[in-house]
């Protein structure tokens, strides 16, 4: 078994994959990010556009959706798809690759969302 070894603690190992730093456990089986929840929302979705740290590209972020993390990846994947490009989930943010903020609030609000645009 090799493994990077950090200040922290073990980090990756080829045996298991990633490892949570906090309980030392591969990340797929970890029980301490899953009691982590994410903080309650005020029921309304908002659509923004940043390009902020990605070298000018834009991405319409999808924040403040009330779902657990396998709906909101399913939720994510759908808009994806619809808006015909890439994108992630990450920690309860939709990010969609590109400009699509009209195309994913007449998504969001044909699926019963109450949603805002923010920013500019």
């Amino acid at each position: 078994m090799k493994a990077k070894l950090l200040s922290a603690g073990l980090v990756y190992s080829t045996d298991s994959g990633r490892m949570c730093p906090d309980c030392r456990q591969p990340v797929a089986t970890c029980q301490c990010r899953a009691a982590k929840a994410r903080p309650a929302t005020d029921g309304i979705v908002r659509v923004s556009r940043q390009t902020k740290g990605r070298a000018g590209k834009g991405v319409t972020l999808v924040t403040g959706v009330a779902l657990d993390d396998a709906a909101l990846a399913a939720l994510g994947k759908q808009l994806k798809t619809t808006c015909g490009s890439g994108g992630t989930v990450k920690d309860g943010v939709i990010e969609v690759q590109g400009d699509h903020c009209e195309r994913v609030m007449a998504l969001l609000k044909a699926q019963g969302f109450a949603v805002k645009r923010a920013g500019g």
